[in-house]
């Protein structure tokens, strides 16, 4: 590749990708696991071995909803525990906790509007990424072996937290 992309982006170097990766690895670990994330990993390599290791931590999400429950809010779906290995559908069950949260806990409340800080930064992020990747490559596969361009506008508008999106609607 004459301009160099392959070798600094896709899957191509993970030294060089480390501020792309730091920022992909925030939706990666806050919201859901995705196994098929290490499969470009050399077997054994380093990289292959931290994005494991990072796989069994809890999610940022996970953090947040064992942080609710010990704060006592009570909820069904916050005793089922469980590491979800997918986005988890959004939960009218926890909607409803959220709701009461931002109506009588305003420190919980508050944890719950920097998630969407976060949330709201990473859609930011992800519509630059696309809009410099369109710049880059135009409409190429990706150099991760992806659809490019396409694969990319399909993360769009998609949140981390949608339980915490969903609930606007009701204040």
């Amino acid at each position: 590749d004459p301009a160099g992309i392959s070798f600094v982006s896709g899957t191509a170097s993970i030294r060089q990708r480390i501020p792309v990766q730091s920022v992909q690895g925030v939706g990666i670990y806050t919201r859901f696991k995705k196994t098929q994330t290490s499969w470009h990993y050399p077997q054994g390599s380093e990289e292959r071995n931290l994005h494991g290791k990072k796989m069994e931590e809890p999610s940022l999400w996970e953090v947040f909803l064992q942080f609710l429950f010990s704060l006592g809010h009570d909820s069904p779906k916050l005793k089922e525990g469980g590491r979800p290995s997918e986005p988890p559908d959004s939960s009218e069950d926890i909607q409803d906790l959220l709701e009461k949260i931002y109506r009588n806990h305003s420190d919980s409340a508050l944890v719950c509007e920097m998630l969407t800080d976060l949330d709201e930064g990473l859609q930011e992020w992800r519509y630059r990424h696309v809009q410099m990747v369109r710049r880059t490559i135009g409409t190429k596969s990706g150099t991760g072996g992806s659809s490019g361009v396409d694969y990319l506008k399909g993360t769009l508008m998609k949140p981390l937290f949608p339980d915490l999106w969903a609930i606007r609607n009701r204040f």
